[in-house]
């Protein structure tokens, strides 16, 4: 039943599309069943036509127009003439996330740390289970695949606790992200030059946009999987409170965060064994960021938006050392006055790359990023836009300190029953009353 809803579900979108994950995933059960069935070193085969498949499908139809529009152009400009035209390719929604999603399931088996299913309709619902399909959490083999074999448990404790994190999820996206694009999207459209304090305005909200946006398509996902059964992975553990761009990316899209980490940087930084010390760190950490930049979309913000993280991330592995030998404050004052300067700065760290990741072209965020610099004037559109934006972030603001206070991102859910009733009801009041209603797709849903 929740195959067909799964199916269903995705067809909605565009049955044609039904196509691509039904290959995907009759590919990598079967590749799963011939790894299982040979030795390791007999594997191999079977991985490469479960990477060189899916890869290619992703890439057909991620990155084709991209990569020869490209190349169209890189010829246009030593005057060679081409007759190579661009192909109207519609992108699947979730493909990225899918593809991903399954090849961990080949990858593992072949590493042997887990053996495949032969149960062709368990392995399908896996790879498509309707909550997080379309835009994550990127979920693995090891830790769905058995909440689906085994049958599953639940309760109303389970059933409350989904509530809650699709109602919150809710919130994120219609009052907080709906409302922050109301402030972002004239700013990133505007043409021309910039008022720095504008573009200022524009990074810190869309920053907070970007996560809410996201950060609730994942709580809906987890709180829907939570009704059933399913234990889906977080996948955001309160980003803007870290002091360095390494606890970011253990924080941000931890999905993706793990899954570059064990199937692309640790085999990569295997293989660069020529390469001594930290270069050899540097080196790999570049490649790995600017894939995920890739990953992100076809265009060249997003290589930069992957490049600059992997730039900051090489910088961070080099003077780590040298600031915690520097800076080491004794007071405990100073300590807490040097934590929040660390957290500010990184904040502001990570809005310069969420900027990149928002703007059309390079040309645009080199104007806006200028802008910052030699045209920092104030008018009462901007103040009025930044009190705006304050006053939208001050609930999720509140509630993150009590999350980080008490390390727990329940922190709402596991209040009085006296809190919690204040609580949903000023925050149905701002839904009802200030929630932007109208049909609003997921930033992530183009991924």
């Amino acid at each position: 039943m929740l195959l067909v809803a799964s199916y269903v579900f995705y067809g909605c979108w565009d049955w044609r599309f039904l196509s691509l994950i039904f290959v995907s995933t009759l590919l990598d059960y079967v590749c799963g069943l011939r790894m299982a069935s040979r030795p390791k070193d007999k594997r191999k085969i079977f991985l490469w036509i479960s990477l060189g498949v899916n890869l290619t499908l992703l890439g057909f139809f991620k990155y084709f127009n991209f990569f020869t529009a490209n190349v169209i152009d890189f010829l246009a400009l030593i005057n060679v003439d081409t007759n190579i035209t661009l192909l109207n390719i519609i992108l699947p929604v979730g493909i990225s996330f899918y593809t991903f999603q399954s090849l961990s399931y080949t990858i593992d088996i072949y590493r042997g740390e887990i053996k495949p299913t032969r149960n062709f309709i368990d392995f399908a619902l896996y790879v498509a289970l309707f909550t997080q399909l379309v835009a994550g959490p990127i979920e693995r083999a090891k830790h769905l695949l058995p909440q689906v074999i085994k049958p599953r448990t639940t309760s109303m404790t389970h059933f409350y606790e989904g509530c809650f994190l699709i109602f919150w999820g809710l919130f994120e996206k219609i009052f907080i992200a709906g409302n922050l694009a109301k402030i972002v999207d004239p700013i990133f459209a505007a043409e021309g030059s910039y008022e720095g304090l504008s573009v200022l305005v524009g990074m810190y909200a869309f920053s907070f946009q970007i996560f809410c946006d996201f950060d609730a398509y994942s709580n809906i996902a987890k709180g829907l999987g939570r009704c059933m059964g399913f234990d889906i992975m977080t996948n955001f553990n309160l980003p803007f409170f870290v002091t360095n761009m390494q606890d970011f990316w253990n924080r941000w899209h931890i999905s993706l965060s793990l899954w570059i980490r064990d199937y692309l940087y640790f085999p990569l930084f295997q293989a660069l064994k020529k390469f001594k010390g930290n270069i050899r760190v540097y080196i790999t950490l570049l490649i790995s960021m600017t894939l995920i930049g890739l990953w992100h979309g076809a265009s060249w913000n997003f290589v930069v938006f992957g490049v600059y993280h992997g730039i900051l991330l090489a910088i961070y592995v080099m003077i780590r050392l040298y600031c915690q030998t520097w800076v080491n404050p004794k007071s405990q004052l100073m300590k807490g006055v040097w934590h929040v300067a660390r957290v500010v700065f990184a904040f502001h760290l990570i809005a310069v790359g969420m900027l990149i990741f928002r703007v059309q072209t390079m040309g645009q965020a080199a104007r806006m990023l200028g802008s910052l610099i030699t045209n920092l004037q104030c008018d009462q559109t901007v103040i009025n836009s930044f009190v705006l934006f304050l006053l939208i972030i001050t609930p999720l603001l509140v509630v993150q300190f009590g999350q980080l206070k008490t390390k727990n991102l329940m922190f709402l859910y596991n209040q009085h029953w006296l809190v919690k009733t204040f609580a949903y009801a000023f925050m149905s009041y701002l839904l009802l009353g200030w929630g932007i209603m109208q049909t609003e797709e997921f930033i992530y849903f183009q991924f």
